[in-house]
């Protein structure tokens, strides 16, 4: 039998993100995330249906979240759900409720006071902006910076740029006759 345990949200965050850390030294960070769906009710009326979601982010993204997401910024989630379990401190008895672990935020609508990576196409993401240099410890072979350098055998190949596919050739440009709608 397969599992499978994947969520995809786009929706408004309902208040500032503000960054905390856990007592090992962890960024982590919680997002409270307003979706809503449009539908049409039976009498035929346009009706919506909003939803608010718990999203917990960490590491460096928790960080990145905090420093350019504000209340209003819409963000696409990409992560699963997760179940999360506590004594209630006034009434004593057993509470539970279903939470989004991100693995993923992207930025969807540009910032609205000047601050915000963005990307070509307008959206801005969690990652550091492109034009950054990765950040490695001197004489760090790995990128986390642990261990021996390590020697690339063909120093001409770039390992983070994607093979190029040729380009199919190009035949004369096809008339309007020859166009099948």
């Amino acid at each position: 039998m397969a599992n499978l345990n994947k969520v995809f949200l786009i929706g408004r965050l309902t208040f500032d993100p503000e960054l905390r850390y856990t007592a090992s030294g962890i960024a982590v960070v919680d997002l409270r995330l307003a979706t809503t769906r449009t539908y049409q009710g039976k009498d035929g009326e346009r009706k919506e249906d909003t939803l608010y979601i718990d999203v917990t982010v960490w590491n460096r993204q928790a960080e990145t979240c905090c420093q350019y997401l504000k209340k209003g910024r819409q963000v696409h989630v990409d992560g699963y759900l997760k179940s999360e379990s506590w004594d209630d401190k006034t009434t004593g008895e057993k509470r539970s409720k279903i939470k989004v672990e991100a693995e993923r935020v992207q930025f969807l609508d540009g910032p609205k006071d000047g601050m915000g990576a963005s990307d070509d196409d307008g959206s801005a993401s969690a990652a550091p902006p492109r034009d950054a240099a990765p950040r490695r410890a001197p004489n760090a072979g790995s990128s986390f910076g642990n261990g021996p350098p390590r020697s690339n055998p063909n120093p001409s190949a770039n390992p983070a740029a994607p093979p190029r596919r040729p380009t199919p050739p190009q035949d004369e440009p096809e008339g309007d006759d020859d166009i099948p709608f």
